[in-house]
This record gives C-alpha cells, sequence and structure tokens, in this order.
C-alpha cells in the first residue's frame, strides 16, 4: 500500500485532487486557540471561534469534493477555554513548535472577542459549533463518538473536572454509505452471562431457556448459542500516544483504526488534509489501505516519512 505526502496549506492541495478520489477522510485539525506550530497560514489561531469554524467548513466543503458518494468523514476536535489559550503568554512561546519563526515579531496568541458573547472561562464548544457549520453546510452528521482517555492531561483546576474526552464524529455525504459494521464489531460478554444464568437455574433443579431471558431471544440462544460480539458502542476508551518525536500528542493509533476499517474497504484510499506526525498513513498501510496526508508543516513531512517506513502489514 502507497502513502502520498503532500506539503502545503490544505486549502491549496485539496482542489488539486481529483473528484471522488478518495474513500474517506479521518483527520484531527489543529484544535482552536491551543498550540501554535509556527508555520504561516495555520489553521486554529484565528482570532474568534466563528473565524475558526468558517475555515473549518471551506476545509471540508472541499473534502466533500474528493470523496465518493459513499464516502464518510470522520472528524476529531477537542475543545477549549475562552481566555486560556493553551497557556500561552506574549514573551513566554515555550509552547510554540518553532519558537525561532516568531523571532522579532509582536505575535501574540488569538485573544479578540469581537461578535461573540463568550466569557472568560467559558467552554467554547468548539466541536459542536463545527459539528453544526457542516450539517448545515450538507453534511449528514450521523454519530457523535466519545474518545475516553484514561490517562488524561494532568489538570491543576480546582472549580471543574479533569477533561478526559474528546469527541470524533461520524459523518457522510450521502443517507446510505460505506460502512463495514462486522469488521469493528466488540467481542460481546453474553456468553458468560449466559453460563451464569444456565448455572444458577440448574442449581434449584429447573430451566428457563425457553420460560425467561427476554422471551424469543432465550430461544434463540438456545438453538444458536450466545453470539461472539455485538455492535461496537459509541464511547471509545483509548489512551493517548504520546510520539517523542514531534513533542506533542498524535493521534493514537487504536483510535482511528476502528474509523479506517468501517469507513474505508481494503485497497481503498483514506485521506487526512492535517497529516501531522502521519498516524493515519501508518494505520492505513498495515490494513492494506493506501494515504494521502497534506500537512503544512515541511517538518513534519519528515516525521510521516520515518514512520510509514518498514510497516508490518496486517494480513487478516
Amino acid at each position: 500500500m502507497s502513502v502520498t505526502m503532500l506539503q502545503g496549506n490544505c486549502l491549496d492541495i485539496l482542489p488539486t485532487l481529483d473528484t471522488g478520489s478518495v474513500n474517506c477522510c479521518v483527520t484531527s485539525p489543529p484544535y482552536y486557540g491551543l498550540r501554535d506550530y509556527g508555520v504561516d497560514g495555520q489553521i486554529g489561531l484565528e482570532q474568534t471561534p466563528d473565524g475558526f469554524v468558517a475555515e473549518m467548513v471551506k476545509v471540508f466543503r472541499e473534502v466533500w469534493r474528493v470523496l465518493r458518494d459513499d464516502g464518510t468523514l470522520w472528524l476529531n476536535l477537542g475543545d477549549s477555554y475562552q481566555g486560556s489559550w493553551g497557556g500561552y503568554k506574549q514573551k513566554d512561546r515555550s509552547n510554540v513548535k518553532n519558537a525561532k519563526a516568531f523571532e522579532g515579531k509582536d505575535w501574540r496568541p488569538p485573544t479578540s472577542n469581537k461578535n461573540q458573547s463568550l466569557k472568560s472561562k467559558d467552554l467554547i464548544g468548539i466541536p459542536w459549533r463545527v459539528a453544526f457549520a457542516l450539517q448545515q453546510d450538507g453534511w449528514y452528521l450521523r454519530q457523535d463518538i466519545i474518545w475516553s482517555k484514561p490517562n488524561p492531561m494532568p489538570e491543576s483546576v480546582r472549580d471543574r473536572c479533569t477533561k478526559a474526552h474528546e469527541y470524533i464524529f461520524l459523518m457522510s455525504k450521502s443517507p446510505k454509505y460505506y460502512y463495514d459494521q462486522d469488521s469493528i464489531k466488540e467481542p460481546t460478554i453474553c456468553d458468560k452471562v449466559w453460563k451464569f444464568i444456565d448455572s444458577s437455574d440448574k442449581q434449584r433443579g429447573h430451566s428457563r431457556r425457553h420460560a425467561g431471558f427476554n422471551g424469543r431471544y432465550a430461544e434463540k440462544l438456545a438453538v444458536d448459542g450466545p453470539p461472539e460480539s455485538k455492535n461496537k458502542r459509541s464511547v471509545w476508551t483509548v489512551a493517548t500516544q504520546p510520539y517523542s518525536a514531534a513533542h506533542f500528542a498524535t493521534f493514537p493509533e487504536k483510535l482511528i483504526e476502528p474509523c479506517i476499517l468501517a469507513g474505508c474497504p481494503k485497497g481503498g484510499v483514506v485521506l487526512d488534509p492535517f497529516g501531522g506526525s502521519g498516524t493515519v498513513g501508518v494505520v492505513a498501510t498495515k490494513n492494506q489501505r493506501k494515504a494521502v496526508l497534506i500537512e503544512l508543516n515541511p517538518d513534519y513531512i519528515e516525521f510521516q516519512k520515518q514512520r510509514t517506513s518498514n510497516i508490518q502489514i496486517n494480513m487478516f
């Protein structure tokens, strides 16, 4: 399988791709106001949330064009708070990926609140703002998936809980679309439950195989046995996965593997317009799919090349 890496602004690169040339898009855009990557033209440092949402609509309008009619979009977005901006200070740029890019420049994070009703410390609601804007633009908003993090970033806040989840939105161009539910089914615990019920009944000298345990479903279990798998649930518990070479948290491979397996057939093409360190390319290649990665920062292209070389392909 091949990984195509394209360096540049996705709003410039996407129009050069063929219409209907990819099966699905799996991506995580830069979060609003949380990090500066030291590259001109980057998305995420708009002056207002509305400005950020407008840029997202532009990007995914082009993604819509390059997707097949039965294609899907799997969009991961985190939220941010008004006035926090990732802890940046105008003269403290230690969090900036490429601090040299700002030497001699009067750079500051976005702090404008023009035309906004947001107050300091308000949760902005960026994921849902973007999701509703894309829905308004024509996308079908099919599902919100909760990414539950068992190892969230520690927070020193004392007036709310530590944030331990993000959203993945499943969107489609059409009401009917490619979705391989069997490829991501989860193991069921029904077999253990049934054995416990059956064992308890035998100890009492009777059986409820045909009389209880939800009527007809019990009869089906008696004939066919318990199912080995169940439809995947909408809460995905996946630990965050740091990538030391890039000094920032990347897409965990286990998080996006279900998106690629369910959204793209073997031999198909997965698009990531915000390629980052190349995790989509890695997972797509492992699972016998092709990938197209677009990345603004040329340094990250080198990360992608390193990570997508010599990958062990999953044959089953």
